[in-house]
């Protein structure tokens, strides 16, 4: 078992309390490392460093930081099979897809911020007047264990290419992923205190960051229950700027005009990747009624071929929930739905997971809007189908939610773009649209405030200044 220091000014040192976490593999609930279990003597070391470092690391040219960030796409390829065999055992991501689904994301964020900060417009003439956009400062990234290298890097990487300086508290579920960081700053050469890594407890760690008047801005992605925690923490403490990407309950919309079959593979795909595990999951799906018995058969079919099991096994397409609080939830869920009478045509009641927190995939019929398993994020491989007669109701179906994270339309390409442009979602997919670095990502409503990636992902670690000329 491997025991994990703190990454604090370019040096590992030893959390303060002497505490750690353990670090458990969900396949077969076994300790495979620890990490420190921080305090306010850690995160005030770490505040400390970054809020040191930023003055020079601010003043280096864009190319310069920029050259630094490109560093880290290097080293990081360099190192993706070892990185993909720690996120298997953190979180179970299965091996079939681990390196496309979490790791390439990483390599390609570090890239293109690179080359975004070489040719970024930072001052501007506005007539008389300049604009100039700077660095914010020390920046507190919050991330979450669902997808965690890339969780971090989509914060970090457009963060100290803007000039800013870093402390990561990862998540106490996957944290040891986020250590090829500091692997990577020693290799390059990064200056000491542009990136500090403070391991521990979301409500410890977190809290402290969230409220730390040395600390100029909080990036958390999870929960809306908890980030709604850190933006208050943030905004009572010192008023620091807040940027949170948070749940969703996202509709999947398949119009007349669709091919049912690819919209349904489609809509499964992205609902049951990560063992359901991912805030833009595709969880609800709005379908003609008159296709309930066809569009019910061939889902069912396709369900029974995705292998659910070790991830470490080449076939496994759907690994375990990524922990025991976890697996407790989604079985709650389950149990509701059927009381809620919903119809569960596929999957089980998981009971057992002496072995591994597995979960078949769930798919309930018979699922009306106002139930409570079509309006809470599970977090789990289950959907609910919703049927509908005109599309004026599938629309208000989808739109009928607190979230606006995601969403998906399926049909004629025309009908589609026009039903995409009324749903209330930060990121609609037509036809099955593929995921891609360099477009923004985030929700309307309850699911967040401000973006990731793409060039908005760089303006949300920017202050504004206006400089008028008389």
């Amino acid at each position: 078992m491997d025991n994990y220091k703190l990454y604090i000014n370019g040096k590992y040192v030893n959390g303060d309390s002497g505490e750690f976490i353990s670090v458990e593999n969900p396949a077969d609930r076994q300790i495979f490392a620890r990490v420190p279990d921080g305090n306010q003597a850690d995160v005030d070391r770490a505040v400390a460093a970054a809020r040191a470092a930023f003055p020079k690391w601010s003043a280096l040219s864009p190319e310069e930081r920029a050259d630094y960030v490109g560093k880290f796409a290097d080293y990081i390829e360099r190192h993706k099979d070892e990185v993909g065999k720690t996120i298997t055992s953190e979180i179970g991501t299965p091996v079939k897809y681990v390196y496309g689904l979490q790791v390439v994301s990483s390599i390609e964020q570090a890239r293109y911020y690179s080359d975004l900060a070489r040719n970024y417009s930072y001052s501007e003439k506005c007539g008389n007047n300049i604009v100039r956009k700077e660095p914010i400062g020390v920046i507190a990234c919050l991330t979450p264990w669902n997808y965690p290298i890339y969780q971090e890097t989509s914060k970090i990487f457009p963060a100290i290419a803007a000039g800013n300086c870093i402390v990561l508290k990862p998540s106490q579920l996957a944290p040891v992923s986020a250590y090829v960081l500091s692997e990577a700053a020693e290799e390059i050469g990064l200056p000491p205190g542009v990136i500090n890594i403070v391991t521990g407890r979301g409500e410890q760690v977190g809290t402290l960051l969230s409220k730390h008047e040395d600390v100029d801005m909080v990036s958390f992605t999870g929960s809306t229950q908890q980030g709604k925690k850190v933006g208050m923490m943030g905004i009572e403490s010192n008023v620091k700027k807040i940027a949170l990407e948070l749940g969703g309950k996202s509709a999947s919309v398949i119009l007349r005009s669709a091919d049912y079959e690819k919209a349904a593979v489609g809509t499964m795909m992205e609902c049951f990747l990560n063992t359901g595990q991912t805030c833009s999951a595709l969880t609800r799906l709005i379908a003609p009624r008159e296709i309930k018995d066809d569009l019910e058969n061939f889902m069912l079919a396709f369900v029974k071929e995705l292998k659910v099991g070790d991830p470490n096994e080449p076939d496994t397409r759907i690994g375990p929930l990524a922990s025991e609080k976890g697996f407790h939830k989604v079985n709650r869920y389950i149990r509701l739905g059927i009381e809620e009478g919903a119809k569960m045509i596929c999957g089980e009641i998981p009971d057992d997971y002496e072995n591994g927190y597995y979960v078949q995939p769930v798919i309930f019929t018979d699922v009306t809007n106002d139930m409570v398993i079509a309006q809470e994020e599970i977090f789990g491989p289950v959907m609910g189908i919703i049927y509908y007669d005109t599309e004026e109701e599938a629309l208000e179906i989808a739109n009928d939610s607190i979230y606006g994270l995601a969403g998906a339309v399926f049909g004629d390409e025309k009908e589609a773009l026009e039903f995409a442009e009324k749903i209330q979602a930060g990121t609609v997919l037509v036809n099955g649209g593929a995921f891609t670095i360099d477009v923004p990502f985030g929700g309307y409503k309850q699911s967040g405030i401000g973006r990731e990636n793409g060039k908005c992902g760089f303006d949300e670690f920017m202050e504004v200044k206006s400089i008028r000329i008389g």
